[in-house]
């Protein structure tokens, strides 16, 4: 046994940020202002199977041929971001294959853009739950579970400023910690919720008063930009309570009426109107032999911003679809997701004549939901 301590590991210099390139497995593509590739690493070349001599000048609709339109568009823009998981991909005439691609600006380089390409990883890539060693023994991090540790901690922090401000504030004042404590909770359950992505069950759908569900939502909005836009109601008092999971309703609602919101911001008046009404007509099917689900209640957000352009229209519940610059594309994506989950139906359309974008909700009343629905299939169909 050497009783000699273990001489200091010597500190190396810094790493080249060249060199930092190109040892990513991700291929790095530089992209010019007029979309012509600039400069490659070796993992580009590796995946376009050519040298960069080939590559280098080459506009990148010459290198990548995309099924989805959207990506070259982002990439025309020159400044927005994009995250297209598991997109059929062409690359310098090869086969067709499934690869992730991102696209991101370069910090104070106006113009300039890097495209990132990896071969698709999907889901069981991340959570570690694949076959072969080590399956199911949480070597690898599951990236829910990286996300929920980065914000679940800021929030604890939030949570206990808001309750040191309760004992000093008096009046009306406490509502509003009120509600930072209830956001904060509600943040954190779904985040638990979310932490495993190979979860098959889902929250079970109760008796919910939509129209609290709604009030809630709107005092979050109201709260979080006060005066910005008025807010209109027409609700049906003689509703019955719906079938839904109550915090997934409050989350749909807050992204549907922050959407609105941010659509007509700039305009004179902005209004954003939220209607509720009995709507026949509407129905799931449940699959082969299954009876349809009706879903008679109807929740309307609409606004009077400009609408969404005609092209993204069809497209808008896709993932990493979006019109806003700096957007993700996610929240509508999710929006669907949490109501297909409580057996609901969402869509959009655009009322040219009255200027006006409406997103309509529909679901089944209490008690409605029978086994045969836990899975339905999407599918409209008219009553009887």
């Amino acid at each position: 046994m050497s009783t000699a301590a273990e001489p200091r590991r010597a500190e190396t210099a810094r790493p080249d940020p060249k060199r930092v390139v190109a040892s990513l497995p991700l291929a790095v593509f530089l992209l010019a202002p007029d979309l012509t590739v600039a400069s490659v690493n070796p993992a580009a070349e590796q995946l376009a199977g050519q040298g960069a001599r080939r590559l280098v000048g080459r506009r990148v609709d010459e290198l990548f041929a995309f099924d989805e339109p959207l990506i070259l568009g982002r990439l025309a823009e020159g400044e927005a971001q994009l995250f297209a998981r598991d997109a059929q991909v062409r690359v310098f005439g090869q086969p067709a294959r499934r690869l992730d691609v991102m696209t991101s600006p370069v910090t104070h380089s106006p113009g300039w853009q890097l495209l990132l390409v990896h071969e698709a990883m999907g889901v069981d890539a991340l959570s570690g739950d694949g076959g072969g060693a080590g399956a199911g023994e949480g070597v690898a991090l599951r990236a829910p579970e990286v996300l929920a540790h980065e914000i679940k901690n800021p929030l604890a922090g939030i949570r206990g400023a808001a309750q040191l401000l309760d004992r000093k504030l008096e009046g009306a004042d406490k509502a509003l910690t009120g509600l930072i404590t209830t956001e904060v909770d509600r943040i954190a359950k779904l985040i638990d919720q979310m932490q495993s992505l190979s979860r098959r069950s889902q929250e079970p759908s109760v008796e919910c008063n939509l129209h609290e569900a709604v009030r809630h939502a709107q005092a979050i909005i109201t709260a979080s930009n006060p005066g910005a836009v008025t807010i209109e109601e027409e609700f049906d008092p003689s509703l019955p309570p719906v079938m839904a999971n109550p915090d997934a309703l409050v989350q749909v609602l807050l992204n549907l009426m922050t959407n609105a919101r941010e659509a007509c911001e700039g305009r004179k008046p902005a209004r954003i109107a939220v209607r509720t009404r009995f709507a026949s007509g509407i129905q799931l099917h449940a699959g082969p032999g299954g009876k349809p689900l009706r879903l008679p209640i109807e929740l309307r957000v609409s606004d009077n911003g400009p609408g969404i352009a005609p092209a993204l229209r069809d497209h808008i519940f896709e993932p990493f679809v979006t019109a806003k610059k700096n957007g993700q594309g996610l929240g509508l994506a999710l929006v669907q997701k949490l109501v297909r989950e409580m057996n609901g139906r969402i869509t959009h359309d655009r009322d040219e004549a009255t200027g006006w974008t409406h997103f309509r909700l529909h679901l089944p009343v209490a008690g409605s939901v029978k086994p045969e629905h836990m899975k339905p299939e999407h599918k409209d169909a008219p009553t009887p």
